[in-house]
């Protein structure tokens, strides 16, 4: 069995994400490094570091070497890094020393490492977006079609007031929406890494900073405009989003955990998980999965926390390397599962509106409060009302009734009254469509 359940061939169909998951295999781990070691001996040969035939022969060889994955694990368990075997590899495959010298030239192996990071998040981190993007133009379909859907907000597991599916909808979709901007605020910022064995650039010719700039652009990254080789700020940030994207699938999974409960059934989803034993079982598998991802991203997270020591700290940088792909597959994981969770959700309308006014109708009590204390001080109001809801639970009769008849000159009219719940999910729609428009729109992929 598979150490990581991302990857596991029996866990593969509840956790695994094939199309992240390519982003960060032992090949496109590889192919990565190789496009950043071919980018800065072109960068380099242009600049006049090294000879421009050799920057030019370098970068059109590593578009074309094949390098196997399984020939540098002797190597990385020994050096602790990947790049000292793979650059021995590259040069043997080029059967060119007169060029092959040059290759990784006054460059480090984080360099190499982070900077082939940097491009696979990129198109991990975008992956996400736009799955993101399309949760949240389902929230926004569902929140404007349900806004007046009447459904019982509840807290502490108990009954509230009255609301709105259409506002539950919101309250799933606000923290996808702030997801999806700290996603696309991140993606820009996604720096190349190039400032050689101690931070200094010192072996890497007359002006690193502008063969840094270089390198930059040609990979399409940031240039971050100093070393990061210990601050791993981006690094952080990065587990932060990804734990909050998973929160956010999270918080729908909890709600669907519980509302799609037999004795609730408020919400359906298509299909369900079946069990070995009760064949009445229909499971909600993927809020459980939402739920478990959340808590797995937070408790990886928190391995990021301590601070890279001295110039290069090779004990951080390895906990990167165990935490940060499991942190992005759970992300990606969390916001695939969440589309196709929204997909499928069936509201039971009629069931909703039902246990609004069901019997003792307790759910009303803070609006009739509010009613009597038109006629009282609010004190006074609510422990009559309170007193009346002692009633209407051993009677089982509607609170309504019973204050109705105690006050028979009370106004009664707002006791259907969904107050903001409306608007705040029309609110939510609207936001929702508005960054759908904006950042959905041309997601680059390459």
């Amino acid at each position: 069995m598979s150490a990581s359940p991302f990857d596991s061939a029996i866990h593969r169909q509840l956790f695994g994400d094939a199309e992240l998951g390519r982003l960060f295999s032992d090949t496109a781990e590889i192919r990565a490094m190789m496009l950043v070691l071919g980018a800065l001996a072109k960068t380099q040969g242009k600049l006049g570091v090294i000879p421009e035939v050799s920057g030019a022969f370098l970068a059109r060889a590593m578009m074309e070497i094949q390098i196997d994955p399984a020939g540098l694990a002797d190597s990385v368990g020994q050096n602790g890094v990947s790049v000292p075997g793979l650059v021995a590899a590259l040069r043997k495959a080029l059967e060119a020393p007169e060029h092959a010298a040059w290759l990784h030239w006054g460059a480090t192996s984080q360099d190499i490492q982070d900077s082939a990071l940097m491009l696979r998040l990129r198109q991990a981190l975008a992956l996400i977006e736009a799955r993101l993007i399309t949760s949240l133009g389902r929230l926004a379909d569902l929140a404007e079609a349900e806004a007046e859907t009447p459904m019982a907000a509840r807290t502490y597991g108990q009954l509230a007031v009255p609301s709105s599916l259409g506002a539950m909808m919101a309250a799933w979709g606000w923290p996808v929406l702030r997801a999806v901007e700290r996603l696309g605020a991140l993606r820009p910022r996604l720096a190349v890494s190039l400032s050689g064995a101690g931070g200094t650039g010192s072996m890497l010719g007359e002006d690193p900073a502008a063969i840094r700039a270089a390198l930059a652009e040609a990979l399409g990254l940031a240039d971050p405009g100093r070393s990061w080789h210990a601050d791993r700020t981006i690094i952080t940030e990065l587990a932060e989003i990804c734990a909050a994207v998973t929160v956010a699938g999270a918080k729908a999974g909890e709600d669907l955990l519980l509302l799609t409960r037999s004795d609730v059934a408020e919400l359906r989803l298509g299909g369900g998980g079946a069990s070995s034993t009760m064949p009445q079982k229909e499971n909600p598998i993927g809020p459980s999965v939402l739920v478990a991802l959340a808590r797995f991203a937070s408790a990886q997270g928190a391995a990021l926390g301590p601070a890279h020591r001295e110039a290069r700290d090779g004990a951080g940088w390895f906990t990167e390397w165990l935490v940060v792909p499991g942190l992005v597959l759970a992300a990606g994981k969390s916001a695939s599962v969440l589309g196709d969770s929204l997909a499928q959700l069936a509201p039971d309308r009629a069931g909703m509106a039902a246990r609004i006014d069901a019997r003792p109708a307790l759910i009303h009590a803070e609006a009739l409060s509010f009613a009597l204390a038109r006629q009282m001080p609010r004190p006074e109001a609510q422990a009559e009302v309170k007193r009346l809801a002692g009633e209407a639970r051993r009677t089982n009769r509607p609170l309504p009734e019973l204050v109705g008849e105690a006050y028979p000159d009370l106004d009664l009219s707002r006791l259907a009254s969904l107050g903001q719940a409306p608007a705040e999910a029309r609110a939510f729609a609207r936001a929702a469509r508005q960054i759908g428009d904006g950042q959905g729109r041309g997601v680059n992929l390459d």
